[in-house]
């Protein structure tokens, strides 16, 4: 079964063609980042016209990589949400179009979701069940995934996801955006250790906090200047990524611990992150757990995971028959 898929629901316009939901043969991405760098952060009128400039391109190079037609295609599925709502509209209104123009079934897919399938492409023999932890500039998700469509929900940002944590505190450091490449690179320099605060680490629930964080490295960086201290980068990005790490690996592994379940996945921008990854297996290591991430190219927002999921969908008859588009999409 070949899904043509559709991902427009921030700054990447991308289209793929996936068979039977793990085999890629092609996965195009039209990424905005650079037009969003001069402004610190995604404009979303900006990336919402830019994402009308660029679909029917990226379209015929999605077909003309995989080999195929629209006639070839089985499935046609986009993201539905959650996002930029005028990014959303734009994909997802071109898959219902090509969808109703040549009689194929559509599939609205839940980005949440579909990050988690990018593991099943990058991992032919994953399957359910496992933890999950979807960590990306947009979401901090804690999900029990009990089979490839039914996801039990667990526990969430109660305000910035740690994307954006990491775009902040960079912000605040004068790094430019996006910054989760860059603190990741400079926390590698890092010698010195600042105390920063693991929000909600011993709390009874699996639920996150990275504002009072990000404040915590505000006020450091504040004090510091108005005493006359050279502020050491390094140490602050080394001690920022730190304090995320040692929260997402404490609850993650007292949920998997819970459950009695040996697979731990990663996703999402996020996981991209070398430390996160390394922090993850060397405790998988110590506790027989098994952890699984996305190659870096399937870490971000792409239409692949996208086609992954929406086969899943549409093999357990699981579709939404409307597929409005919800900026606020949840689990």
């Amino acid at each position: 079964m070949k899904v043509l898929a559709i991902e427009s629901s921030c700054d990447e316009t991308s289209v793929a063609v996936v068979e039977d939901g793990r085999i890629v043969h092609s996965n195009v991405i039209a990424s905005q980042i650079d037009t969003h760098k001069k402004y610190g952060g995604v404009v979303p009128e900006i990336a919402s016209r830019q994402h009308v400039e660029a679909i029917n391109t990226v379209l015929k190079e999605g077909l003309d990589e995989a080999g195929v037609s629209l006639d070839d295609i089985d499935v046609v599925s986009a993201t539905k949400g959650p996002g930029l709502i005028g990014a959303l509209l734009v994909g997802l209104s071109a898959g219902k179009t090509i969808a109703l123009s040549k009689d194929k079934p559509f599939v609205g897919v839940n980005h949440i979701i579909g990050h988690v399938c990018a593991n099943y492409i990058s991992f032919k023999d994953l399957e359910p069940p496992f933890i999950g932890l979807i960590i990306s500039g947009g979401h901090t998700y804690l999900i029990e995934v009990n089979d490839y469509v039914d996801f039990t929900l667990h526990g969430r940002t109660v305000d910035d996801a740690v994307g954006e944590a990491f775009d902040k505190v960079a912000r605040s450091l004068g790094l430019g955006y996006p910054g989760g490449p860059i603190i990741d690179k400079l926390a590698r320099e890092g010698k010195e250790t600042i105390e920063f605060p693991r929000v909600m680490i011993k709390e009874d629930n699996y639920n996150f906090s990275f504002s009072g964080l990000k404040t915590a490295v505000l006020n450091y960086l504040n004090s510091t200047k108005l005493r006359g201290d050279e502020i050491v980068v390094e140490d602050v990005c080394k001690s920022f990524q730190e304090a995320v790490v040692d929260v997402l690996i404490e609850k993650t592994f007292r949920l998997a611990k819970e459950k009695k379940l040996d697979k731990i996945v990663l996703c999402g921008g996020v996981s991209a992150n070398s430390r996160i990854r390394e922090a993850f297996e060397n405790k998988g290591e110590d506790e027989n757990i098994k952890i699984y991430y996305p190659e870096l190219k399937l870490c971000t927002d792409n239409a692949a995971m996208i086609a992954s999921a929406a086969y899943y969908l549409y093999k357990s008859g699981n579709v939404d028959e409307k597929n409005f588009a919800n900026p606020n999409l949840g689990l």
